[in-house]
């Protein structure tokens, strides 16, 4: 069995957000906390797709980038459809808004100095990557369709293709998602990990109490990815928080029935 860590907390002024052990590149796994949203999407809702004011969103926007230092016009974002495409990506994908994304990829990878790159999760595990020899770095979306469609090993090999990284050298943060206590499945879940990792699957999988259910662990099955991949153990880390679990500190989809914000997670190249 893997280890889970506790992840930072860090605040400023009212925005709270985690950094994880080991990840040396400027990067958050923002909370709920710290925006200007109201209601349903009270207050750091980072998600234009969710039915929010845009301009409150986008003044949540400016304030996470404040905090990490974040240029304006320096965000790449992308249109995420729970598939395995892994988009490398230059100043020329900068957008002002995730709005104006004109492509659909769920992993964005750069290696352009200053560019920060940012995916939006509510329950799916969000994947953060960062080469400390190359300076590249990458952001993952992994619904459970993309963790069995292996984006996370995707992204691993775009990075080694575009910019020459060592899987070796990768550092990798799992960060806070629905975790295995409160991920139950139909059977198409377990099936489609055990189809991706084999007899390795069976330690991410467990039964449920109704017939025909069981409980998967997504953070397991990405960590398993990214071994495979050749990264190292111990330059993984992964988050000890479960997103359902604690609704009241991360937006969750399966808690609120899907009445929710967005959290995002961000990483800044160089």
């Amino acid at each position: 069995m893997y280890r889970t860590e506790t992840f930072t907390e860090n605040r400023s002024g009212p925005l709270i957000y985690m950094t994880a052990p080991g990840l040396a590149a400027r990067h958050a796994f923002t909370t709920r906390f710290g925006g200007v949203s109201e209601g349903i999407y009270s207050s750091l809702n980072l998600s234009m797709t969710v039915g929010d004011d845009p301009a409150r969103v986008s003044e949540n926007c400016r304030i996470l980038c404040a905090a990490l230092g974040i240029e304006e016009g320096k965000l790449v974002f992308s249109r995420q459809v729970h598939g395995r495409t892994v988009r490398p990506c230059t100043s020329s994908d900068a957008c002002p808004t995730m709005a104006d994304v004109p492509y659909e990829a769920d992993g964005i990878v750069t290696a352009e100095r200053g560019l920060a790159l940012m995916i939006f999760s509510a329950d799916c595990t969000p994947i953060l990557l960062s080469d400390p020899v190359t300076g590249a770095v990458g952001a993952v979306h992994a619904g459970w369709r993309g963790t069995v469609a292996d984006i996370a090993g995707e992204a691993v090999r775009t990075m080694a293709r575009e910019f020459g990284s060592r899987p070796a050298d990768l550092h990798a943060a799992i960060g806070p998602c629905i975790s295995a206590c409160c991920f139950e499945t139909g059977s198409e879940v377990p099936e489609a990990v055990r189809a991706v990792l084999g007899p390795g699957a069976e330690e991410h999988i467990r039964p449920a109490g109704s017939e025909n259910k069981s409980y998967v662990d997504l953070k397991g099955v990405n960590r398993a990815l990214l071994l495979r991949a050749g990264l190292a153990p111990d330059l993984i880390s992964v988050s000890d928080e479960c997103t359902v679990c604690r609704c009241d500190k991360y937006w969750s989809h399966r808690a609120t029935g899907g009445r929710r914000g967005s959290q995002a997670s961000v990483i800044i190249c160089g």
